[in-house]
């Protein structure tokens, strides 16, 4: 069966079943997808995107700190990575995976990617009724922490070139030397399943080296595919830098937010899972169990032609 999503995608969807989570920490289903619905309600799910896998990085302390929440993940792997695409397609493309999420159930859409934040969230926040939670840089905590003043960052151009790090930096950081570096391929091993090869780790030494160089004792990791690395960027950095993933603090807020909208799901229940790319989804299963420990179908979604004009 399939479903024409009008101005957005269309979705071809895969035979739904069930999976032995390999992870203690999940034993959900690919089930039934959650009701449509443009009105947040408490049964409601978690939309959660990214450009690809990075965004996992996210679900994953979602899915711990909110274990009843049905969850819907959206990965748009065939437009991955969003770091080089210009700014108004990565708009585009949010909006428009938004509002398929919205039309699957979501209640609340975490963008689960530095990049769409940087450039959609004010946008997004314009366009829809339900919350909207982003992704920005961990600035502030980065700053309170740091004992030499130096700290680096390391996300996407269109991080850097947002609105967003700049007015992070302005209010957090003032008394702070902030040490930038996009480090190109990263996210592309990442998506690739290369995670501590041997090259990566290679490619980190050169991409950090600057920093290191100038004394940073806090690296904040901004981008949502980075703490796929974490292992291996802290050998690299060694013990006298502290590496900040901003996760947990995403969770933290998509939590404080369904609160205080009324939209918690307080029912004694194990929450789903529900999973959907635009690119392959046998190679993006395979993924999913790699790197949250998750098995099952992945529905794939094909894009409509009127999302980019």
């Amino acid at each position: 069966m399939s479903i024409q999503v009008p101005g957005t995608f269309t979705e071809d969807f895969k035979a739904r079943t069930t999976f032995q989570s390999s992870s203690a920490l999940d034993k959900m289903a690919f089930s039934e997808v959650p009701g449509t619905s443009t009105v947040p309600n408490q049964q409601g799910a978690v939309g959660v995107f990214d450009s690809g896998v990075g965004g996992l990085s996210v679900m994953r302390e979602i899915a711990r700190q909110l274990p009843h929440e049905d969850i819907l993940y959206f990965a748009d792997s065939a437009n991955c990575p969003y770091g080089p695409r210009p700014l108004e397609e990565v708009r585009k493309l949010s909006e428009a995976i938004t509002a398929f999420l919205i039309q699957q159930g979501a209640k609340i859409v975490v963008v689960a990617c530095n990049t769409a934040s940087a450039v959609s969230l004010h946008h997004l926040r314009a366009t829809f009724q339900v919350p909207i939670v982003g992704m920005e840089p961990a600035i502030k905590p980065a700053a309170e922490r740091t004992e030499s003043k130096k700290i680096g960052v390391i996300a996407t151009q269109a991080t850097f070139q947002g609105e967003l790090f700049a007015s992070l930096v302005e209010r957090f950081a003032v008394d702070v030397d902030v040490y930038t570096q996009v480090c190109p391929g990263l996210v592309e091993r990442v998506e690739a399943g290369l995670i501590e090869d041997v090259e990566t780790e290679d490619l980190l030494a050169d991409c950090l080296k600057p920093m290191l160089d100038a004394c940073i004792d806090s690296l904040v990791l901004g981008c949502t595919h980075y703490p796929f690395l974490r292992k291996t960027i802290e050998r690299v950095v060694g013990p006298g830098v502290t590496v900040i993933d901003p996760s947990q603090a995403v969770a933290r807020q998509t939590e404080r937010v369904l609160e205080k909208k009324g939209l918690a799901n307080r029912a004694n229940r194990v929450g789903k899972h529900f999973f959907y790319t635009s690119g392959d989804p046998k190679a993006f299963a395979e993924m999913v169990e790699r790197l949250i420990g998750e098995r099952g179908k992945v529905q794939q979604v094909r894009w409509g032609i009127e999302v980019m004009r």
